[in-house]
């Protein structure tokens, strides 16, 4: 980072933080109170406060504060409202100076407790904050004991319209809205963008982060001026615990156990959550969290699916992996607020979360050198007599860390009717490997040694094997040797920010409703860098066969003969390295062509009018983005012995890396309009229209340009692509909610998005002249005879609807009085078109990946008394995964339907048991290809249940 940007940084802040002694002006005519629940346990966020006689509405804040400002002198009602509560009027006198102190109280009719703890407490509180929203959204709350529906944040977003998880491993990872791609949302983690520890996408696994730890997650799908404007699924903004959230201390514990039905293992969760003020003006907030996890997963892979002459479809290659995981989790949070005087609060947020992932994979490959000499529509026998048959086993021993770190300090000031808020933020994410052994492997080729092995294709899922002859031999473990062994010394990823951030806003009280006019700026400050050095060896003694490091295998699916151990080749690499022989040419290739460093800057400043009645609100104005780059990365190019490469015969095997280095700037207009109106009661209409950017992501953007040239002098490669456009939509929503008088909401939305220059994969093929000889291509510069580039496409257009329904049923008998529904449905038409073959001018339409057509979310949930239960079921449908050179090699991922269930149990009323039981029905994951119209397995998962059971004690 250069030193101009390092002072320019330092005088923002300074400027900043010295808003926060600006002398205070008191205003006559100002309301100021806290809405809280009976208990005054905790501030009620996203209360509406309406002065009746003035038609002047406020929303409150997470701490239940609420302020009028420029009120005449008299006397007013004042009417509060909050789902799941009764309506409260009170009567409030104001003087013709100074502040006005108006303190609200909230009550249920049914029972004071279900405001803030337990899943009706959550329904509430995340209907309320719906409700009150500027613009389209979604809302996840924890309850006043520090209780949230799901294991991590990504788990606890399956359950809002709209929203899809991506698994890994079984375990959600990544958030789709609306079925778009996860890289086209954006996340926030106590309003400072979370960096991805990941060196390919600009998105962030969710499952980095414990719920444990989070207050809320709101899901802004429609956007306003004053927010960053790049995003076209949705804002993702997760904020950790205050202790001004809270009136009252807040100490508890929760220790668990978990239960993997493959693995078989028992391993633990602790967490401890604590909030407490330690004067009336300065609060301290914060929680740790453990978990710790193992599982297995049985897995079977495919690819190069082909069809021999006689018409009999098989798959070039075939993969059994046999994974065993184990995955580590610490979280820790703290919050420090200051309210300096009454006008000025401070705060300082800072989180810690660190994800170790140990994997291990047993791999069994099926390498088919020659068609299958002969079969059917469900089977294919392959006969070493016919063709060479490979046989690969290897063993992966790779460990990594992900980190996630972030400090942000802030506040804002209040005098009349100015508002300043300001803050300054660093956030730093990380993934690193140094020493994972991926893979070691050994193989054996059959040519005519009798082995011959059928394929039986009838499972479109589960293809299985059997050897007709040649078990004995293809089982042998004593005729697989060392192929190599692939060292990863270093894996290093890292993504950093800072940022700072300054809003200022007056608002004008007008008769029927207040205009507010704010403005703002905002610098972000990013570099993000991947270093990679891999190693590879052979085994220069001889000596080294699979049968010295035989284990058993856990795979369930099929018996794949010999097996190593998990540790054992780890083991003995390391204690015989003397035997070993570094490939330098392969090491020198592959340590250059992944690193990269891609500084991104941007300045952003916006202007917005806002007016606030008891009816309607609208939100309108514009916002300037100008986004700079300087990408460096390599030009790499690995000739072979034989081929000429500037002119020279190469006489060996020769690796040229030249450094290569881009700068690229470019500005934003991002107009927005909301409109919120509310023509009775309850009943709220929303329509909304801006338009946003998505920044490609920093490894496409980067120069890292890979040549392979053979000794014909063909050259595949693989380019970043310097001059990808950010994609472009014009987004539009339409929605109508109605809350019911008890807990209780139905909701439709309608949206469309017409997005320009989304980024595909495209796969070039150089043709032939005349003679038949191929012309090259060229890309910045490099000639080349294949290659994949990520361009991108013309257009696309995003047509989609929302359902949802939420309720508990209170008002019924005794004991239905217990019952919570909630529902939600989401239709998704995403389509564009790419072209529809190497070379081709033609097009054709897909649909974007990871979109999903159809997504549904069901919630069944009863809590009476002392009883706690939840059925949680989640649907979604298909979707393109990656995009193929033509229509038959587009990989997609096959619907998953989950099941998910839980129980509570009060003991006493600082004690609860719980148990939990994630993925009842065993759902599995099918990734495949539409070749000769059947589903081609692509990759195929299983991961067993999941079983988790603990207690929660509160102080």
């Amino acid at each position: 980072m250069s030193v101009q940007k390092n002072i320019r940084r330092f005088a923002v802040y300074s400027a900043l933080l010295a808003t926060a002694a600006m002398p205070v002006t008191v205003w006559a005519g100002t309301v100021v109170g806290t809405v809280s629940d009976p208990s005054e346990t905790r501030g009620l966020q996203s209360a509406q406060v309406r002065i009746v006689e003035l038609d002047r509405v406020v929303t409150t804040g997470r701490d239940g504060r609420y302020r009028f400002v420029g009120v005449p002198a008299g006397t007013y009602t004042m009417e509060t409202r909050y789902i799941g509560a009764d309506t409260v009027q009170t009567s409030v006198t104001v003087t013709e100076t100074g502040q006005t102190l108006a303190d609200i109280i909230m009550k249920s009719g049914r029972n004071n407790e279900i405001l803030v703890i337990g899943q009706s407490a959550n329904q509430a509180s995340a209907l309320s904050r719906k409700r009150e929203a500027d613009g389209v959204s979604s809302v996840l709350t924890r309850d006043a004991i520090g209780q949230f529906p799901d294991q991590n944040v990504a788990e606890s977003l399956r359950r809002l319209p709209g929203l899809n998880v991506l698994n890994d491993q079984g375990e959600g990872r990544f958030v789709s809205v609306r079925g778009l791609d996860p890289s086209l949302n954006s996340s926030s983690l106590n309003g400072v963008r979370i960096p991805s520890p990941e060196d390919d996408v600009r998105s962030v696994a969710l499952d980095v982060i414990s719920s444990d730890l989070i207050e809320s997650i709101e899901v802004k799908k429609s956007l306003t001026p004053d927010m960053d404007g790049d995003t076209i699924g949705a804002s993702i903004e997760i904020n950790t615990v205050s202790a001004f959230d809270r009136k009252k201390d807040l100490l508890t514990a929760k220790v668990e156990g978990s239960y993997n039905d493959y693995s078989g293992e028992v391993t633990p969760k602790a967490s401890v959550d604590f909030s407490t003020r330690l004067t009336d003006d300065i609060g301290i907030a914060g929680g740790f969290s453990y978990y710790s996890r193992e599982f297995e997963t049985d897995n079977i892979e495919a690819e190069g699916w082909d069809t021999n002459g006689d018409g009999v479809v098989y798959a070039e290659e075939v993969q059994y992996r046999d994974y065993d995981v184990e995955r580590e989790r610490i979280s820790a949070s703290l919050s420090l607020d200051f309210r300096a005087s009454d006008s000025t609060e401070l705060y300082v947020r800072g989180i810690y979360s660190q994800f170790d992932d140990q994997e291990f994979r047993r791999r069994t490959t099926f390498k088919l050198d020659e068609e299958a000499s002969s079969g059917d529509a469900n089977s294919a026998l392959f006969d070493d007599a016919d063709g060479e048959i490979e046989i690969e086993r290897d063993n992966k021993d790779r460990f990594e860390s992900q980190k996630i770190r972030s400090v942000v300090l802030g506040g804002k000031t209040e005098t009349g009717p100015w508002k300043i808020e300001y803050s300054g933020s660093w956030a730093k994410s990380s993934e690193r490997e140094d020493g994972s052994v991926d893979p070691t492997t050994f193989s054996n080729d059959f040519d005519g040694d009798g082995v011959s092995i059928l394929f039986d294709y009838s499972d479109d899922r589960t293809p299985f094997f059997s050897y007709p002859t040649g078990a004995a031999l293809a089982n042998n473990a004593s005729l697989y040797a060392l192929d190599d062994v692939e060292l990863t010394t270093l894996s290093d990823s890292q993504d950093e920010e800072f940022a700072t951030r300054l809003d200022v806003s007056h608002v004008f009280a007008m008769g029927g409703g207040d205009f507010t006019v704010q403005g703002g700026f905002k610098g972000r400050w990013r570099e993000k860098s991947f270093d990679k050095d891999v190693e590879f060896y052979e085994d220069d003694s001889g000596n080294y066969f699979l049968d010295d490091v035989l284990g058993a295998q856990t795979y369930r699916l099929a018996d794949l003969g010999p097996f190593s151990s998990r540790r054992g080749p780890t083991e003995y690499f390391r204690a015989n390295f003397g035997d070993f022989e570094l490939q330098e040419i392969d090491s020198q290739f592959d340590s250059a062509v992944s690193d990269y460093v891609n500084q991104e800057d941007i300045y952003a400043g916006y202007l917005l009018g806002r007016w606030d009645s008891d009816k309607l609100r609208v939100i309108g104005g514009v916002r300037f983005e100008r986004t700079e780059n300087d990408i460096s990365a390599n030009t790499v190019t690995l000739g072979e012995e034989g081929a000429t490469v500037d002119g020279v015969e190469l006489t060996d095997d020769t690796v040229f890396v030249t450094p290569n280095n881009f700068t690229r700037s470019y500005d934003d207009w991002l107009p927005s309009l909301n409109v919120r109106f509310e023509p009775q009661r309850n009943l709220v209409l929303r329509a909304a229209g801006y338009r946003s950017v998505v920044r490609p992501n920093l490894q496409d953007l980067a120069p890292r340009f890979a040549v392979e040239q053979n000794d014909d002098d063909e050259r595949e490669g693989e380019f970043g692509n310097p001059d990808l456009l950010p994609y472009e939509a014009w987004n539009f929503d339409a929605s109508a909610e109605y809350y019911f008088s008890s807990n209780g909401a139905i909701t439709a939305n309608i949206f469309y998005k017409d997005i320009k220059n989304f980024i595909v994969d495209s796969f070039n093929e150089a043709g032939e002249d005349a003679n038949g000889d191929l012309i090259p291509l060229v890309f910045q510069g490099i000639p080349y005879t294949e290659a994949v580039i990520p361009v991108n496409g013309p257009s696309a257009e995003v047509f989609g609807f929302e359902f949802g329904f939420a309720q508990a049923f209170s008002f019924l008998p005794g004991p239905l009085d217990g019952l919570l529904v909630n529902f939600n449905y989401t239709y998704t038409d995403a389509t564009g078109s790419v072209f529809a073959e190497p070379n081709s001018t033609a097009t054709r339409d897909i649909p974007l990946p990871s979109s999903s057509k159809h997504t549904f979310n069901a919630v069944l949930g009863y809590e009476k008394g002392p009883v706690n239960f939840r059925l949680a079921g989640t649907y979604r449908d298909r979707y393109l995964d990656e995009l193929g050179g033509q229509a038959s090699e587009d990989r997609y991922v096959d619907n998953h339907f989950q099941l998910d269930a839980s129980i509570k149990f009060k003991v006493t009323k600082n004690i609860r048991l719980f148990g939990e039981w994630i993925n009842i029905n065993n759902a599995k994951y099918f990734a495949y290809q539409n070749f000769d119209t059947r589903k081609r397995l692509l990759q195929y998962e299983e991961y067993g249940s999941t079983f988790k059971f603990g207690a929660k004690v509160s102080f």
